[in-house]
């Protein structure tokens, strides 16, 4: 299974709109603080390709990274910056199959009713499959939303759990089907010294990754608090678009 980081930004990536800081300058001049809308391309052993969330910049995602074809898409929630790339597949691929909760897939296909995927409504626990992939949604906690997941993908015994997005108080049901990741990709949108209600912070994310004993742990969905790449990474282990993980 191969991995790859296609967005590790956050709502409105990274530079920002106006903003002169020293991570949004990092970002505009190239460097790795460049950070597009939140999207995951995950490729099968077979040679499957799953997008997990489509985020805004979704075309640039697939142009630079070759991507032509994708076997399916798994959305966590209803916030734009996860599905409004969606839109890039408007006359270029048809029939798309979607995965997601019932009220998930019923927010953003009253948006994307054109582009006639094909839906496929799951329930949060259950396993489902994507070519070699098996798939399970697990509950987590992103107010104001009620129903919101994130993504646990097996494949040859080997696990990758991505919280999407969600504060640190995640369900006992969902710790208990998340631990001992072979990966772990957690929402984590600021360092440690904010305060946010509705996402993880960097701290809060590497705790979870020591409750649930995972091998390998990358933080995403990242905002530009976060001082410029190169630096931070000397602190936290952050992700970069086009970060590629063999699992």
């Amino acid at each position: 299974m191969e991995v790859t980081l296609l967005g590790t930004g956050d709502a409105i990536g990274t530079p920002v709109v106006g903003c002169k800081c020293e991570t949004c300058n990092d970002g505009r001049n190239g460097g790795k603080s460049r950070r597009y809308r939140f999207s995951i391309l995950i490729k099968s052993n077979n040679g499957s390709s799953i997008l997990v969330d489509t985020g805004p910049d979704l075309k640039w995602q697939l142009i630079e990274n070759d991507i032509g074809h994708i076997d399916g898409v798994i959305w966590t929630h209803g916030h734009y910056d996860h599905y409004a790339g969606f839109v890039e597949f408007h006359r270029i691929q048809r029939k798309v199959d979607v995965y997601g909760l019932s009220d998930t897939l019923d927010y953003i296909l009253d948006y994307l009713y054109f582009l006639k995927p094909i839906r496929h409504d799951v329930q949060a626990y259950e396993t489902f499959n994507i070519d070699n992939l098996n798939i399970t949604l697990f509950e987590v906690t992103h107010p104001p939303l009620k129903k919101v997941v994130g993504v646990v993908v097996v494949e040859n015994g080997k696990k990758v759990v991505i919280t999407g997005d969600t504060c640190a108080n995640i369900p006992k049901k969902s710790m208990d089907i998340i631990k001992e990741p072979d990966v772990l990709i957690a929402d984590a949108i600021v360092p440690t010294g904010f305060n946010v209600q509705k996402h993880m912070d960097a701290k809060q994310a590497l705790e979870l990754s020591e409750n649930i004993k995972a091998k390998y742990t990358v933080l995403t969905h990242l905002s530009h608090y976060f001082k410029p790449h190169d630096i931070a990474t000397k602190e936290f282990p952050l992700g970069y678009d086009g970060m590629k993980i063999i699992v």
